[in-house]
């Protein structure tokens, strides 16, 4: 069965206006352990689990393109910065962590817009490692478990959430340094 063309890019794009949605349900009552909290974490869960659905739709049916190429790891980068800098304000993670994320994929999201007329870069495994480490540490971390099973769940929240820190750093020096090589290459071909 064939499915549009434009589908795996559509449901990048939505990811892409969840993320203000999630952040005002997340702030909207000053991060409370109610009911606009649960639906917070759920959106941006349902939301980071698209960032599979639409790769495995552009692969499977042979509609990978460019633009995906491009928005989809901005659509992680925009969804999970906006947990990241949510958890910040309500003080449930600290600040100096939020802004080393934001500088690696503010950093990285730049220079793939900046080098796009060139080539597109997509996203390597560890990249996708490191986002799916994100969304399993912000999901954890948005999900106000702790009034169902108890303070240890902020145990497991602080160990997935240095896991998702140190694949956050390392992938962004692994990026930096395939890039680098990929421009030496270009050189000395040229």
């Amino acid at each position: 069965m064939a499915i549009p063309r434009q589908l795996p890019n559509a449901i990048t794009i939505v990811r892409i206006l969840c993320a203000p949605v999630f952040l005002w349900m997340l702030l909207a009552d000053g991060g409370a352990d109610g009911p606009l909290r649960w639906w917070a974490a759920v959106l941006f869960i349902v939301a980071i689990a698209t960032d599979g659905i639409d790769g495995y739709l552009a692969r499977r049916h042979h509609i990978v393109t460019d633009l995906g190429k491009l928005l989809d790891p901005i659509a992680d980068k925009v969804l999970t910065g906006f947990a990241f800098i949510g958890l910040s304000i309500l003080g449930e993670l600290p600040w100096w962590i939020t802004i080393l994320v934001l500088v690696r994929e503010v950093g990285i999201t730049v220079h793939r817009l900046i080098v796009a007329s060139d080539h597109v870069v997509a996203a390597a495994w560890m990249g996708k490692l490191k986002t799916l480490a994100q969304g399993v540490a912000l999901s954890l971390a948005l999900l106000p478990l702790w009034t169902v099973v108890g303070d240890w769940i902020f145990w497991v929240n602080g160990v997935t959430m240095t896991i998702a820190v140190v694949l956050t750093v390392a992938s962004g020096i692994d990026y930096v340094l395939t890039e680098a090589r990929g421009a030496r290459r270009a050189k000395g071909t040229a």
